[in-house]
């Protein structure tokens, strides 16, 4: 008997436990395939500011002014670049606070210092200047773009990334984690999303888990982005994210999403989007590799052998 075609009600039945997901386990491992390949990227990551516009409640990556709210000058980007070569890396990972000259003045004094305007004028410099100064390959997570920017970013970043995180504009209401946060509105990031398709860019994108969203929530995220795979075509992979807590945030006391929920979640997904879709989990947030790819895991996607993982830095990398 062939398993039922993905259906959102059905997907939550499983993703909560109510239905059992023993079935749901064997059709993801069905749709992965039997290839025993798990792919990686061996990558620096490249925090280029980390001021931004927005203040995520779970978020210690952006930082204000005089707190280590800045930017990376053109010599410690390429430091940080030839320093991965040194160590075999071909991926340089360009991650960023949004649009943070408009909101903190020492970002624009910073841009026109560098003869830019915008923060996403100074990423294409920085790429460039990796690509044209290295053997790497940039891989730009540069926040909400327009049509515009994305094929400004073309020639210098083969592929880019913007996390949908979820599907839910109830995130942004007051007292929820994306409250005074314009960049989190998934309108603005789906419109992303489908620039990067109107661009033909490769693009990376993922939901995060354990935010403060609903199980239907997460999966009409998985389904917003099966449909944004389907329109766009821009999509070659997506990340299931699951949410850490951090000391000196409005989260910190916030419980982490288990990993049989997580589990479960990774498998609708692989259901959800088919069996060519490439599926990450973090490697670096959770130490269960084993079930995540019996639920439809097929990649880890960057791990560093030198840099941390900026945006959750108590969480090593695994050992390359």
């Amino acid at each position: 008997m062939s398993f039922p075609a993905p259906e959102p009600e059905l997907a939550l039945e499983f993703v909560t436990g109510r239905r059992d997901p023993a079935p749901l386990f064997a059709e993801a491992r069905r749709l992965r395939g039997d290839d025993r390949v798990i792919t990686y990227s061996r990558k620096v990551f490249i925090p280029l500011t980390t001021l931004c516009r927005d203040t995520c409640t779970y978020c210690t990556f952006a930082k204000p002014p005089g707190a280590g709210g800045q930017f990376l000058t053109p010599d410690e980007v390429l430091a940080i670049a030839r320093a991965g070569e040194r160590h075999a890396c071909t991926e340089a990972l360009i991650t960023l606070g949004d649009r943070p000259e408009e909101r903190w003045p020492q970002a624009a004094e910073f841009l026109e210092s560098q003869g830019c305007e915008t923060t996403i004028q100074y990423v294409e410099k920085m790429a460039r200047l990796v690509l044209e100064e290295t053997s790497l390959f940039p891989h730009v997570n540069p926040g909400v773009m327009s049509v515009d920017d994305v094929i400004a970013l073309r020639p210098v970043s083969p592929s880019m990334g913007l996390m949908l995180e979820n599907i839910s504009p109830r995130l942004m209401e007051p007292g929820m984690p994306h409250h005074n946060c314009p960049d989190k509105d998934p309108v603005v990031r789906v419109a992303t999303i489908e620039a990067a398709g109107s661009a033909r860019v490769p693009f990376t994108s993922g939901i995060l888990v354990g935010i403060g969203e609903t199980p239907a929530e997460v999966v009409d995220s998985l389904f917003a982005l099966a449909d944004l795979a389907s329109r766009t075509g821009a999509i070659q992979e997506v990340i299931i994210q699951n949410f850490r807590a951090k000391a000196d945030t409005p989260k910190r006391r916030d419980a982490e999403p288990t990993v049989d929920y997580m589990e479960r979640i990774v498998a609708a997904a692989r259901w959800i989007l088919g069996p060519e879709m490439n599926l990450q989990v973090p490697p670096n947030l959770t130490g269960d590799f084993g079930r995540h790819l019996d639920a439809g895991v097929n990649d880890w996607g960057g791990v560093s052998p030198l840099t941390i993982d900026w945006v959750n830095p108590e969480a090593p990398w695994p050992h390359l």
